[in-house]
């Protein structure tokens, strides 16, 4: 099979990085930096004249982290090597820090890329090129934050395992226009290990991503196999009518993800050359050396706008404990920077400490490679451990830091006649309007129970508030509103309120303390009966067995909740499939493909059986409403509805029970509609870029499932709701059953309902997702709406707002 045309192959030589995939965390960074001597090793004998044979061999850095961590280790003359290396071309650098999942946020993002620029910028080299591996997906926002970083190019090796290519074909190039409206030069390549498979690296291909006649099990590609392969590969592109005589192909030194460089290659390539390197020319490259080729050919490569989504961000769904703890860290991380811009509390050494921790847990790998089919044994344990301790190193950083400044701003720390005296602050660059949380210790319980008052220290204005007994101590609410930057000072004092507690009278309680008797005389803003929760802004019903039946909006006089929902607001919907056995649990998921269950799950829904008031007061009142589910000991909601504003809150607390089966737990959110661009639609921020989804999406993406930042805002014609989701960035919108998947722009698309589920949970990948979601749970939810929320990005802020919560401290008398 010959070609009529010649070609030239560009092969780029990489370590994927895959931390905690294949080894201890702490040993892949060790491999990484030795991977850069071994490749400097390599440059340093082509230089000496010891092999001329290699001569041409180049090395990609896939991603920063090893770089930054041999910087740390290398000596004065190993860092101008690499320096030089970098700027004669052997070497190519990427501006790409780690293969990341969607949990990262867009300042810790910027600045990580941020340090790969001043690198680059240090040794005099141009950062242009970026390349990512295995990652199948990206936000919106992320295009934009390389942009604005100098990087014009992308390569992208996805991985298809339970994923899928965008533009429904790979080896292709696109402009990826950000929400600015810049363009960033995509090409969607091929398997990260594609050129070993052709057989570019002697001995070392495979069969994994080119399944045809040939046994590789006894010494890999031979060279004779790699001649009918590459010749049937660039025929099949032909036909395909592809329209350029280059391709770009990846290739590691090892078969194996974390992999040395390997110059070796340079036999093969030498070999090739020579024979049939008049038509098909294989040429070692770096990133930057492939585009600019890429570019002299630019004038037809076609545009796409919009999100780009990760078919591999359903792992955050496989650790639900540590990417709550992980998303809350990263807030306090955004909240440091803002408190303490200059460092100058808090060292530049502690903010990279935080960031690094952030990074390794947002990184794309979940854990060891047999933590599903073995998850017992105490290797996968640790590694599983340890991609855990990075969140909670995280944690621990931020609060750290957090208490530093707010030490630095006269925190009352604890000692005897500590003031009732507090500040609160807004560091964000928009207003907040939310309720403070004032916690004091359970001493002050006496000084308070019979009445109290919160006054601002300046004005002397008296604020509405609510005391909860909380366990050891109290927590006082006040509803608060903050300028961007502004502070106020508040005081809780004492109030003696008079005793009016006597006989029964009118309030139609009965000697037997039960009240169901409607009072026309109630003129409180909350009322609560055994079926419903009444505030002047909403009322919500419950009906037993079924759930939350209702959300009336009282302004408007519109149910809120859709009328064509398959199940009720945040009740529990539960699938697992079975395994036939224990040898199964592998297969089982594999077989699932871009499903996440099998066309046999078994399906439960959660029927509530308890409805109870869980507190009463002036400013909120919250019922608890208990379920009974299966995969779950325990499922129920702490719904909280306050009198001053149109907001409920959502806690869904569960006990789940361990199973190893892959299973997935889905929680209903079924306020909106079905999508209709200028009519409903649902938005959501994509590294702070917001986005429409299945409107602003890139054709052929996936439509099932989104990783969210902060919440979910529907939006059509001066009304909106927003959906904070401060603890599961997860949501469903695709059919939650197994059948065959649509894509973006397929037709069919339009008539599909785009029920919104969250999904807090899942275990289904048979790799290294972890094998067994039990545990305690809660994950919260803030429920917002009004004619102020019909603008998506005023609406995403307050979902961010609702997030991030009033930052209130205790403070030392002036």
């Amino acid at each position: 099979m010959t070609q009529s045309a010649k070609w030239t192959i560009y092969a780029i030589q990489h370590s994927h990085t895959d931390v905690g995939y294949t080894e201890r965390q702490e040993k892949i960074r060790q491999y990484h930096v030795d991977f850069i001597r071994q490749a400097l090793g390599i440059i340093r004998e082509i230089r000496s004249g010891n092999r001329p044979d290699w001569k041409g061999y180049k090395w990609v850095c896939e991603t920063f982290w090893p770089i930054e961590t041999f910087l740390e280790k290398a000596t004065e003359t190993e860092r101008e090597e690499l320096a030089e290396a970098f700027r004669r071309g052997d070497f190519g650098l990427s501006g790409t820090y780690l293969n990341m999942s969607e949990l990262v946020g867009k300042e810790l993002l910027d600045s990580m890329l941020g340090r790969i620029r001043s690198y680059a910028k240090s040794i005099n080299v141009k950062l242009e090129s970026a390349m990512t591996a295995d990652i199948t997906g990206f936000s919106w926002g992320y295009g934009q934050s390389l942009h604005d970083m100098g990087i014009r190019n992308m390569i992208t090796c996805i991985h298809t395992h339970h994923s899928m290519f965008p533009l429904r074909k790979k080896q292709t190039p696109f402009w990826w226009e950000t929400p600015k409206g810049d363009r960033i030069l995509i090409w969607n390549g091929e398997h990260y290990v594609f050129g070993n498979d052709l057989g570019i690296q002697p001995g070392l291909g495979g069969n994994y991503t080119i399944r045809d006649e040939m046994d590789t099990s006894k010494g890999g590609v031979t060279f004779e196999m790699a001649e009918i392969r590459i010749n049937r590969y660039l025929y099949r592109l032909q036909q395909d009518g592809f329209p350029y005589p280059f391709i770009p192909v990846m290739l590691s030194g090892l078969p194996t993800d974390n992999s040395s460089p390997n110059a070796e290659m340079m036999d093969f390539v030498n070999k090739w050359n020579e024979k049939h390197g008049d038509q098909i020319r294989i040429q070692p490259a770096t990133l930057d050396d492939f585009f600019e080729e890429v570019r002299k050919h630019s004038e037809d490569i076609p545009v796409y706008r919009g999100d780009w989504p990760d078919w591999w961000t359903d792992g955050t769904g496989s650790t639900p404990m540590h990417v709550q703890v992980f998303r809350e860290a990263q807030r306090v991380y955004e909240k440091v920077r803002r408190l303490d811009p200059a460092c100058e509390i808090v060292s530049e050494t502690t903010i990279k400490e935080m960031e690094n921790e952030l990074m390794l847990f947002a990184e794309h790998t979940w854990g060891y490679h047999s933590s599903v089919s073995e998850p017992w044994n105490p290797f996968v344990q640790e590694l599983g451990v340890r991609k855990d301790a990075f969140a909670a190193n995280a944690s621990t950083l931020a609060h750290t830091a957090l208490y530093d400044i707010l030490e630095a701003k006269g925190d009352a720390l604890l000692a005897p006649n500590r003031p009732m005296r507090f500040r609160v602050h807004n560091p964000y660059s928009f207003v907040q309007e939310d309720y403070a949380h004032f916690i004091m210790e359970f001493w002050h319980l006496d000084e308070i129970r019979d009445g109290f008052e919160v006054y601002d220290e300046v004005s002397g204005d008296i604020y509405p508030a609510q005391l909860r007994v909380a366990h050891r101590g109290a927590i006082v609410t006040v509803p608060v509103k903050l300028q961007p930057g502004e502070e106020r000072t508040m005081r809780i004092r004492a109030a003696q309120k008079p005793a009016d507690r006597t006989a029964f009278g009118s309030d139609l309680l009965g000697s037997d303390r039960v009240t169901d008797i409607a009072d026309p005389n109630d003129t409180s803003d909350i009322k609560v009966t055994y079926t419903t929760l009444e505030t002047p802004f909403v009322r919500m019903e419950w009906r037993m067995g079924d759930g939350i039946v209702s959300w009336m909006d009282k302004k408007t006089g519109k149910e809120m909740l859709r009328a064509d929902r398959n199940h009720h607001a945040f009740s529990p919907v539960y699938d697992v499939t079975k395994a036939a056995k224990v040898e199964e649990m592998n297969d089982i998921r594999r077989k699932m493909g871009r499903n996440r269950k099998g066309p046999d799950a078994w399906v439960s829904v959660g029927k509530l059986v308890k409805a109870e008031v869980a507190d009463k007061g002036q400013l909120y009142t919250s019922v608890r409403l208990t379920y009974e589910v299966d995969g779950c000991q325990h499922y129920s909601l702490l719904v909280t509805a306050y009198a001053n504003k149109p907001r409920m809150d959502v806690a869904v607390r569960m006990h789940k029970n361990s199973v190893w089966d892959p299973e997935n737990m889905y929680i209903s959110i079924p306020f909106g509609g079905p999508i209709d661009e200028g009519q409903q639609e649902l938005w959501v921020d994509k590294l702070q870029a917001p986005t429409r989804l299945r409107i602003d999406q890139l054709p052929g993406s996936l439509i099932d499932y989104y990783c969210l930042g902060e919440g979910a805002v529907y939006t059509e014609a001066n009304q909106g709701v927003a959906i904070a989701m401060p603890d599961t960035p997860l949501i469903q919108l695709g059919s939650l059953k197994h059948e065959f998947r649509m894509l973006q722009d397929d037709e069919g698309m339009q008539d599909d309902p785009a029920h919104l589920y969250a999904w807090p949970m899942n275990n289904y990948w048979e790799t290294n997702f972890r094998a067994t979601l039990g545990g305690f749970y809660e994950f919260r939810y803030f429920v917002s709406w009004g004619e102020d929320l019909s603008q998506p990005v005023s609406a995403l802020e307050t979902c961010r707002s609702m997030n991030a919560g009033i930052l209130a401290w205790r403070i030392k008398e002036s």
